[in-house]
């Protein structure tokens, strides 16, 4: 279960279409936050109140939208 809370809360992030600044707040389970970040998916500061995707974190989220079928979601958000 937390493999796929991970998996979920990265693909969220992703999906809400948050390409300008990436981030999101801390309303996550903070066992998944803890380990998205030890494996420097996001950044944050244990004061800050949000979280932002790192490089590697975007790129983690594009491959699970695409295991699980969602890919298109994106492509149906960059269509004008």
């Amino acid at each position: 279960m937390d493999a796929f809370l991970r998996e979920l809360t990265l693909m969220l992030w992703q999906e809400r279409g948050l390409e300008t600044f990436r981030c999101s707040w801390k309303g996550y389970s903070f066992d998944v936050l803890n380990q998205l970040s030890d494996e420097n998916l996001i950044r944050g500061t244990t004061q800050a109140k949000t979280v932002h995707l790192t490089e590697a974190g975007i790129a983690e989220a594009q491959r699970l939208l695409e295991k699980y079928g969602l890919d298109h979601v994106l492509a149906k958000k960059a269509q004008p």
